[in-house]
Formats: C-alpha cells, sequence, structure tokens
C-alpha cells in the first residue's frame, strides 16, 4: 500500500559540538581512519567520532530512543531508526545537520534500516508487522510503500546485493520472515529457534545467519527455503552478528558474556573467542566492521563507550567515548 508522507525539512534539531562529560578522551591512532556514528538512545541523540583522533567531534539531538543506523550509497547522508515513534530521521555526514524526517504510520517502531545501492531503504516496521520501502529519503519527496502488515515485525533486517530480497528476525515467535522486495510481497517465514534476533547474510547471498538469546546458538540457514543448515554454540546471548566484508567469517556480539565468537563460515565451527568487557555489565550490543575488515566496534551501551578492536590479534585497542546509551553503529572511511 502507499502511505501518505509527512516530511520535514531540516527539521529544527541543530548539530554541535560534542561534550563527553567525565570520561577520559580516547587516544589518537595511527592506524585508525573514517568516521563512526553513533545512535545514542539514553541520550536521544547521535554521535561522529573521527577515528583517527578518537575525538567525538559532533553530536546532534535525534528523536526519542534511536537505534540501528544506516548510511546511503555515496555516504554523504546517516539514517537513524527511531525506535519508540513513528519515523526515520535522515541526517547529513559531515556536520551532523539534519535533513529530513520521514513520517512512516502509526506504531511503526523502527527498530532497523538498510540503505541500499539503489537508493531505496528498507526499514522493519516492527510495530505493525511490517516492512516498509522507502524511495528517495534524502531528496524532501519521499515515497514510501509498506509490505504487510499484522502482529509482531521485523525487528533486524538484511537485503541481498542484488536489492532483490529482505530478511526480518521476530524475536517473540523465534523467526526469519522473507519478503521479495518486486513483487512487494512477503515470501516465507519459519520459527527458527527461541528469541531469534541478530540476522547477517553472506556477501554472495548464499548463507543467512540468525542466532538465539536464549540458546547461545548461531544458525545457518539456507536463505531460499529458511531451513537451518548449521548450528554453532557462541558465547552467551549473542544479540548481534557481523559479516566480516570477505565473507570469510562472521562474529557474535555476546551480550552475556561480553565477548566475540568468531564463527569460520566455511567450516561452520567457532574457531576463537576474543574478549571485550568479559561482563554483562558493559550491555554489549551492536557490532560493526570497517570497511577494510581489520577493525571490528562493539557498543558497550551501559558504559558510553565503543570498543575498538584488531580483528586479526583480538586485542581492544582503545575504547572511545559516546554519549548516553551508544548502540547503533555505522563507519565510513
Amino acid at each position: 500500500m502507499r502511505l501518505p508522507i509527512a516530511i520535514t525539512a531540516a527539521f529544527a534539531l541543530c548539530a554541535c559540538s560534542a561534550t563527553t562529560g567525565a570520561q577520559a578522551p580516547a587516544a589518537p591512532s595511527d592506524t585508525s581512519t573514517g568516521t563512526l556514528f553513533v545512535a545514542n538512545k539514553r541520550g536521544a541523540s547521535l554521535s561522529r567520532i573521527d577515528l583517527a583522533s578518537g575525538e567525538e567531534t559532533h553530536r546532534t539531538q535525534t528523536c526519542e530512543n534511536p537505534h540501528e543506523l544506516t548510511v546511503s550509497p555515496d555516504e554523504a547522508h546517516v539514517m537513524v531508526a527511531c525506535y519508540s515513534g513513528t519515523s526515520v530521521e535522515v541526517y547529513a555526514t559531515r556536520e551532523l545537520a539534519a535533513v529530513s524526517e520521514i513520517e512512516l504510520d502509526e506504531n511503526a517502531r523502527v527498530h532497523a534500516a538498510i540503505w541500499l545501492d539503489d537508493g531505496r531503504v528498507v526499514a522493519g516496521g516492527e510495530g505493525r508487522g511490517s516492512l516498509f520501502v522507502i524511495e528517495g529519503a534524502a531528496t524532501g519527496k519521499p515515497v514510501v510503500t509498506e509490505i504487510g502488515g499484522g502482529g509482531p515485525g521485523a525487528h533486524l533486517v538484511v537485503v541481498d546485493a542484488a536489492g532483490e530480497t529482505a530478511w526480518g528476525t521476530i524475536i517473540p515467535e523465534g523467526a526469519v520472515v522473507k519478503y521479495d522486495l518486486t513483487s512487494m510481497e512477503e515470501t516465507g517465514r519459519r520459527a527458527v529457534g527461541n528469541a531469534i534476533e541478530a540476522i547477517a547474510l553472506s556477501p554472495d547471498g548464499a548463507d543467512l545467519w540468525v542466532s538465539s538469546n536464549e540458546d547461545n546458538v548461531a544458525y545457518r540457514l539456507d536463505p531460499d527455503t529458511l531451513e537451518i543448515r548449521a548450528e554453532v554454540p557462541t558465547g552467551e546471548v549473542p544479540i548481534r552478528l557481523a559479516m566480516h566484508p570477505s565473507g570469510d567469517f562472521v562474529v557474535s556480539s555476546n551480550f552475556g558474556s561480553g565477548d566475540l565468537t568468531v564463527i569460520d563460515t566455511a567450516t561452520g565451527e567457532a574457531v576463537r573467542t576474543i574478549p571485550v568487557s568479559g561482563s554483562s555489565d558493559a550491555v554489549q550490543v551492536t557490532l560493526v566492521f570497517s570497511e577494510d575488515g581489520e577493525r571490528l566496534y562493539a557498543a558497550e551501551t551501559a558504559t558510553d563507550t565503543i570498543a575498538e578492536i584488531d580483528f586479526a590479534s583480538g586485542e581492544v585497542l582503545r575504547r572511545l567515548p559516546t554519549g548516553p546509551g551508544g548502540d547503533g553503529l555505522a563507519v565510513i572511511d
């Protein structure tokens, strides 16, 4: 169905210089480059961190309870999913200037969105049991199509490289749902395990990975049939999965044990554990790779820090201060 769009261009949320309170600044890095964006869910804000200096250069106020982030293909814009509301918000990546707020519909509760190479955005309407496809998100004249509806919807989403198929996880059902983005229809749904939340897709689209927060298992699925191909034990509460850019590894962010499980995608075996905080007290959630796959960034939501990890050695290189409750992450060169 086509939805009426209410959009506020350059809505009144001003970017401002960052303040990190009493936290010590992160040390500069001779090897890390690029920019890290962090959605601070307790602080209702978005942070921009320069990875070379380790400094938070900008912070802007956002919607209440911002969660996952996604960056436009040209890296000019970053989108914030407004989990407690009915919209998504777009900001310029350079200075976090507000660009637009795209109103979706009642109870949308978007937790995650993916900005595709062709300019479309796919967003899970968790509160409506649906999936939104947004065209022209940064143009000021977006067009939104909603697929499905009713019951609990997708919490996290992934999309194949061709932009033809999307998958999402439905936590209370322990299920995975599949959507055809050409016909705009739901085409599959299968219960996999208990409290299925994390999801990742191999670069070639051949394997879909999800994990169970209750059973501490990662599942490799057939992306077409959603049948289970393999089960791999992880650390405690594998709340997020991050795919290495090469596709050789998938890594779980283990909320309960404060560490990472590295899974070899060729063998389907866990090959090592990377300690981070070592405790659930840090509330470790979102996990992303740098574009070259050399660094991992893990959000430690309780301590308002992002752990920067060298993937090859497993060493925690430093902790980057951010706003209150840093969770959603995105990295650009």
